[in-house]
């Protein structure tokens, strides 16, 4: 009987993992099954080039829907996942069918986490996740309209940015004392209020939402836990993402904050993988587990999980990297800074081209580089090495960071 794989999610880390299956030469049966409609599509253009009309929608798709057709790769859209039977191994879908596999993986993604407050079921209210957040969400980016975003996170910031590109009112709140607290420094922290000042958002830090208050179902204030009222056409929630580890919980799998799995994406059952947003994985760089929110953590575990289901080694671990543009501006971000004991600071933080590089117990651990590739890439690369480099080599600038990085890879 012909084998088969089935994937569950068809985000990007379940399209990768269905079409390195193929170009890996796995020739047994693929269902990659999707609850949304569309095919497999890129999610960071949603608050940038996609939210401001300069992509169009097809673009954003991974591969044509013809190209899963070509490949023999059965893609169902629109259709979900209602079970789990690991002992006869099938998947129950939403339709009716039921579905075998020999090898299950699961890429379910993330979900927003829902604003906890009254008001948040008014109309205007988005979330910023897929692509029908964004069909709901574009018409209302009117010139004049006001616009309030809960959470500094990336995504609300880079929402910020393109409201204001259409000449919206934007106000951005934030419950800690800085924007973008919990991903990054202080340094970083304070270049980004400024720059979105210098915009004309409105940053509001050390303030809460106590609810949103509508007239005819419509969202029209939000009022703060100190009484204050913000007038409000729309509202955009982004205050962080839940992994979908449901499903696989339900079905007997390990989880934490994420499925568990292993370096060859493996969970407790050595037949079920978990890739993505939605796995809770080995970072070998750092010698801990943890879930990473990227497009390169999603292209890599398909791999990986690919790989590992023909036979094929297992490819390379990169190190972690993000982007994000706002404005004119483009950061890269080659590590994680978490748990970081020093700061370094490359160039000039008042200027549009600096790098800040983090520490740990002397050791090079990450890097946010704004508008500095050669930082990003460098680092990029002395991370992976674990190679030896002194924060004062860092700050000075008088000297290149090809010969920084030569200089250390050498020793």
């Amino acid at each position: 009987m012909e084998s088969s794989v089935v994937v569950i999610g068809a985000g990007q880390a379940g399209g990768q993992a269905a079409v390195s299956l193929r170009q890996f030469g796995y020739e047994g049966q693929i269902h990659l099954v999707g609850e949304e409609a569309a095919p497999p599509y890129q999610r960071p253009p949603l608050s940038k080039d996609y939210l401001k009309g300069k992509l169009e929608r097809e673009r954003l798709f991974l591969k044509p829907r013809q190209f899963y057709e070509d490949s023999k790769i059965d893609l169902k859209t629109g259709v979900k996942v209602t079970g789990i039977d690991r002992h006869t191994r099938t998947v129950s879908l939403s339709q009716g069918e039921d579905l075998s596999y020999d090898k299950l993986i699961f890429a379910t993604g993330s979900r927003a986490r829902q604003l906890p407050t009254p008001g948040a079921d008014l109309q205007n209210v988005f979330d910023l996740r897929t692509l029908d957040d964004i069909g709901q969400l574009k018409p209302a980016m009117q010139m004049g309209n006001k616009l309030l975003i809960v959470g500094a996170g990336y995504i609300g910031l880079e929402a910020a940015a393109v409201a204001r590109e259409f000449d919206l009112e934007v106000t951005v709140l934030e419950m800690a004392d800085r924007v973008l607290a919990r991903v990054t420094s202080p340094v970083m922290s304070d270049f980004y209020q400024r720059l979105h000042e210098s915009q004309g958002v409105s940053v509001r830090t050390n303030s809460m939402l106590k609810e949103l208050v509508g007239r005819d179902g419509r969202v029209t204030y939000a009022v703060l836990s100190d009484g204050e009222k913000i007038d409000c056409d729309i509202v955009l929630v982004g205050i962080g993402i839940l992994p979908n580890e449901e499903l696989a919980a339900d079905a007997g799998i390990a989880c934490k904050s994420g499925i568990l799995v292993d370096r060859d994406c493996r969970t407790n059952d050595p037949d079920v993988y978990a890739i993505g947003d939605c796995a809770h994985r080995p970072l070998v760089h750092y010698g801990r587990d943890g879930r990473l929110e990227s497009v390169h953590n999603a292209i890599e575990q398909g791999k990986i999980a690919a790989a590992h289901i023909v036979g094929k080694d297992r490819p390379a671990e990169d190190v972690p990297w993000f982007w994000s543009d706002q404005y004119n501006i483009k950061l890269q971000i080659a590590g994680l800074s978490q748990g970081y004991d020093e700061v370094v600071v490359r160039g000039d933080p008042t200027s549009q081209s600096f790098a800040v590089f983090y520490f740990l117990a002397g050791k090079l651990i990450s890097v946010d580089a704004v508008n500095a590739p050669p930082e990003f890439l460098s680092a990029k690369r002395l991370i992976a090495a674990n190679a030896k480099i002194s924060p004062e080599n860092v700050a000075d600038v008088s000297v290149s960071m090809k010969e920084i990085m030569t200089a250390a890879l050498a020793r």
